[in-house]
């Protein structure tokens, strides 16, 4: 009965180590990885995004700044009048009328213009933050699905040798020279192996969900390609690049650049108060049927029994026109003082914000020198241990043909290099992780990802 129970299990195990091995080698085809960033650009939302931002920040430049170009309209206020004509919509009735107006002298409107046109800049260089977020989006999926991978080809090739190794200490129990514990273990053994290559399996299905809404590719046929990343530069090791990072990061200047258009807002806010000069032109041609002639400025005096009155002198106008300029000037706006108190507070609130941004950015690139230096140091040390490791397997091969060495003994040096090799791509991994964010923070991620400068 446990015989086929343990039958039952060792089937359950190969179609298990079968259905792993099928998304990886049958549905995925290889990709480099400057194939895979390029594409992202082209699809990835959040590039989308931020270059809707920078045209809608242009077109608000635009709307502000054309406000000194005469706006024309054509209209008709058609309507039907007893005695007075009174007004339709704000203006006299008429058959058809123009108007036409442009601002002349606005000293608020210069400085939401300049504002618009900084806002302008900020949006361009958000845009491009944007542009290196998605490209390091795509690197580091990219390499942790390259890690992942290797891991599943790796654990591959071993689970064949962990079923052996069960089975030949399922025949020694059998045999009477391993106990049931020893039967125990080399089960755990092989159950950990199949925990690990559903891990690595899940990992990479998910990564390549991820790249798939990135580049727009299908899930399934995603695969790295072999030594597709770049090598990486040498780490740089002045004292001056975390300055040289904040004053070149995209972030910073961007920060930087809203500071500046919430200043000139503010500003702006302020000479709300000032006078201000509007051009301003109309032509309408009026109609009888709305009582005109009826009502018309009356031209010379009339002398008669009781007295002298302004008689009338029938100058009704069929075709009538204004032009001129309408000046305003303001004389007290409690309403408009609190709005500029306002914008004082959200540009001194900017500044710092900006201050914060470089202040994080400079930091970051300090921190990420750092960690490159220590990864670097961790990933030699994985090495060699790995290296010990593997020689360990061959010294218990060897031991195992001279009969110095029993199959625990082989068993145990494989799952030591085996973890070895996990903590080596998992170190190596994170090394690359800082190295990416390293050269995003020195401004150098797409020229080494798309190799372009």
């Amino acid at each position: 009965m446990r015989n086929k129970s343990r039958s039952r299990v060792g089937i359950h195990n190969l179609l298990f180590a079968g259905l792993l091995l099928l998304p990886a080698s049958l549905l995925a085809e290889p990709i480099t990885l400057k194939r895979a960033v390029e594409l992202a650009l082209q699809h990835a939302n959040g590039a989308a995004i931020a270059a809707a931002e920078q045209q809608n920040a242009l077109a608000n430049y635009r709307q502000l700044h054309d406000n000194y170009l005469p706006q024309v309209t054509l209209g008709s206020g058609l309507g039907w009048s007893f005695g007075f004509p009174l007004t339709l919509g704000g203006s006299a009735p008429s058959i058809f009328n123009i108007n036409a107006g442009s601002a002349l002298i606005h000293p608020e409107l210069r400085a939401f213009i300049h504002a618009a046109k900084t806002e302008t800049a900020a949006a361009g260089f958000h845009s491009k933050d944007q542009r290196n977020q998605v490209i390091q989006d795509t690197v580091l999926s990219y390499a942790e699905l390259e890690k992942w991978e290797q891991r599943l080809d790796r654990l591959h090739e071993i689970y064949p040798d962990v079923q052996k190794m069960q089975a030949a200490v399922a025949d020694r129990v059998k045999e009477g020279i391993d106990s049931e514990l020893d039967a125990s273990r080399a089960r755990l053994s092989e159950a950990r192996l199949r925990l690990r290559i559903a891990e690595a399996q899940g990992s990479a299905d998910v990564l390549r969900e991820h790249l798939s809404k990135l580049t727009g590719l299908p899930a399934n046929g995603i695969q790295t390609e072999n030594d597709s990343l770049p090598a990486f530069p040498a780490t740089p090791s002045n004292d001056d690049a975390p300055k040289q990072a904040a004053d070149s990061s995209p972030a910073v200047q961007s920060a930087i650049e809203h500071a500046r258009a919430q200043y000139l807002r503010a500003e702006g806010e302020h000479r709300t108060l000032l006078p201000t000069v509007d051009f301003g032109a109309q032509y309408a041609l009026l109609s009888t049927f709305n009582n005109y002639q009826n009502y018309y400025i009356p031209a010379r005096p009339c002398t008669v029994s009781i007295g002298t009155f302004l008689c009338p002198a029938s100058t009704f106008q069929k075709n009538n026109a204004t032009i001129g300029v309408s000046i305003r000037i303001p004389l007290f706006n409690a309403n408009q003082r609190a709005r500029a108190a306002a914008a004082d507070a959200d540009a001194l609130k900017a500044k710092r914000q900006a201050d914060a941004a470089r202040n994080q950015v400079s930091e970051e690139t300090l921190r990420l020198q750092r960690a490159v230096t220590q990864m670097q140091a961790a990933h030699d040390v994985a090495e060699i241990e790995y290296e010990i490791a593997q020689k360990n397997v061959e010294a218990a091969e060897t031991r195992m043909k001279s009969s110095t060495a029993n199959l625990h003994d082989l068993d145990n040096a494989r799952t030591q290099s085996s973890e070895k090799l996990i903590a080596l791509q998992d170190v190596t991994f994170e090394l690359e992780r800082n190295q990416i964010a390293l050269l995003r923070a020195t401004g150098n991620l797409e020229t080494w990802a798309l190799g372009v400068r």
